[in-house]
């Protein structure tokens, strides 16, 4: 069975000294629980929150994105071995705002999580359809086509290794959000199409989370839905309180 999952995707916020004050209120506070715990801070303190992680088993420190190069003469950018390096354990490929101001399309996204793979990092791999795509109803064929393209030329054992992340982009920062029976349809879109590509005991096994402005608030309704998950949390993931309420309502 596919596992429960947490995710705080930090992006540009905090401090060092707010980081290391932030990881170490939910380590305080974290529920004696199954479910994986995923820090994505920025890239500065991967190193610092991996070693504050190291004693707990279920908690894991992700990377919020990756080069598609290995090495080589390509200033500000980071490679998956440098991530892997710093002992991080994910890193988050394909995020909606690395789509819209970096524009990053699936060809380099896919070799992205090939890198991933290749240096023993889990791909945390985001998906997801425009207020307007939906609104035309194309957002299942947009979601298909970026699953697609950057994720069906791994082989089974490859993919059993990817988490698929549905980000609604109308509803990132927005303070919108999918109803549970909207992001359910679409987690079970997503699963039908690991299965018919997989087989429905892979399919199964790939936790996908939902990821548009889940808080503490609206995520009792989300969370009960069967083909989601759990969840790769924003703003309320720089809360400790918020976050950690969110990990005791998916455990």
């Amino acid at each position: 069975m596919s596992e429960k999952i947490i995710a705080g995707n930090w992006k540009m916020n905090k401090s060092r000294n707010e980081a290391l004050d932030l990881v170490s209120s939910v380590l305080k506070k974290l529920p004696d629980t199954s479910t994986k715990v995923v820090f994505a801070p920025p890239y500065l303190y991967l190193e610092e929150v991996a070693r504050m992680c190291a004693d707990f088993s279920n908690v894991k420190v992700a990377a919020q994105n990756c080069s598609h190069y290995d090495k080589g003469a390509y200033t500000g950018e980071i490679s998956a071995q440098m991530i892997a390096s710093v002992n991080a354990d994910m890193v988050i490929i394909g995020h909606s705002e690395r789509r819209e101001y970096f524009g990053e399309k699936e060809l380099i996204l896919s070799e992205k999580v090939n890198k991933a793979l290749k240096y023993d990092l889990e791909p945390i791999y985001c998906v997801g359809e425009s207020l307007d795509q939906r609104k035309s109803g194309e957002h299942f064929e947009v979601i298909e086509n970026q699953i697609a393209k950057a994720l069906f030329h791994l082989d089974e054992e490859s993919m059993k290794k990817v988490v698929v992340a549905y980000e609604p982009v109308w509803a990132i920062g927005t303070g919108e959000t999918a109803t549970p029976e909207q992001a359910q349809e679409v987690h079970a879109f997503i699963r039908k199409l690991l299965a018919d590509q997989y087989g429905e005991e892979i399919a199964k096994s790939i936790s996908i989370l939902y990821g548009g402005s889940c808080k503490p608030a609206n995520a009792k309704g989300l969370f009960a839905q069967p083909d989601i998950d759990g969840g790769l949390i924003g703003g309320a993931s720089l809360v400790a309180e918020d976050f950690v309420k969110l990990i005791e309502m998916r455990s």
